[in-house]
């Protein structure tokens, strides 16, 4: 059966290999598909486009699908909403997403004044110096805090100064995802709930959530991820099912910033099947 991940980030973002490492990466482990989902940024895609291209010249069969994953804020937690499908040089999204980026610069110079309060010598100017072809991240301030011998690992870092309540934590300004659904839409694309076991709702709370997500137009959930277990990929495709919701799936790999997690297999044990590609292109040409 063939093998598909959905959910992938490159140097674009928070991940360290390259598009076109990517595509060499999925073409060895036997992948016919992946998407090039980077947080708020479509930037990778072209490369990622070209890469293949050029694999499927050498007799390789592989897909990049264009996508994005989209950070919103609803009801005070942090939702993310992945776009497939993407028409990644739709100048209205990108213009949206360059808002998103915005928001994130703002927050990076706010978190480097706590660092500076706080006697750690973390400037803006060294972060674009080190991370400025990324969309730095909290967890590019947790690498940069182990590369200086403060913190021993990133989980360190985030538990003693980014996690919320710490003394660097700073939040930032997010879309609603009802917002991210539609732009999603506008740009050609299928909107997915990302990962919601990851969230820690409740019944009623998921509930609300898939209440609203779905009234704005929600195609798909997440329903095989990395880190879930059976009972967790059963529940999300229940509710699948119950919402007439499209079935997505992916690593949310990251390479050496997720070192547990591979590409295309997760733990080891992740298998996301071709048929899902097939059946959101139905539900698209259905439309």
């Amino acid at each position: 059966m063939r093998q598909i991940d959905l959910h992938v980030h490159s140097t674009f973002s928070d991940g360290t290999d390259t598009p076109s490492v990517l595509v060499d990466k999925a073409a060895a482990a036997g992948l016919s598909a992946f998407a090039l989902t980077d947080h708020d940024t479509t930037k990778g895609i072209g490369e990622a486009l070209s890469a293949c291209a050029r694999k499927n010249e050498s007799g390789i069969e592989l897909e990049v699908i264009p996508g994005v994953e989209i950070s919103t804020n609803y009801d005070k937690t942090e939702i993310h909403i992945v776009g497939l499908f993407i028409d990644y040089n739709d100048k209205d999204f990108n213009s949206f997403l360059n808002t998103q980026l915005e928001s994130r610069d703002n927050r990076n110079k706010q978190v480097c004044e706590c660092f500076k309060k706080i006697g750690i010598n973390i400037t803006y100017e060294d972060m674009i110096s080190t991370y400025g072809d990324s969309v730095i991240t909290r967890a590019h301030f947790a690498d940069k805090l182990v590369a200086m011998g403060i913190t021993g690992d990133r989980n360190e870092a985030f538990d003693r100064f980014l996690s919320p309540g710490k003394p660097c934590y700073v939040p930032r300004t997010k879309v609603d995802p009802a917002d991210a659904i539609t732009r999603i839409h506008k740009a050609g694309g299928t909107a997915i709930l990302a990962h919601p076991i990851l969230y820690h709702l409740g019944k009623s709370q998921m509930t609300k959530l898939l209440d609203y997500v779905c009234s704005a137009g929600l195609d798909g959930i997440e329903a095989i991820y990395s880190t879930y277990k059976m009972g967790d990929e059963l529940y999300i495709r229940r509710i699948a099912r119950e919402r007439n919701l499209l079935i997505s799936g992916g690593s949310d790999y990251h390479g050496r910033n997720k070192p547990h997690i591979q590409l295309g297999t997760g733990k080891g044990h992740l298998f996301v099947p071709y048929e899902l590609l097939d059946k959101m292109r139905t539900a698209r040409n259905n439309i």
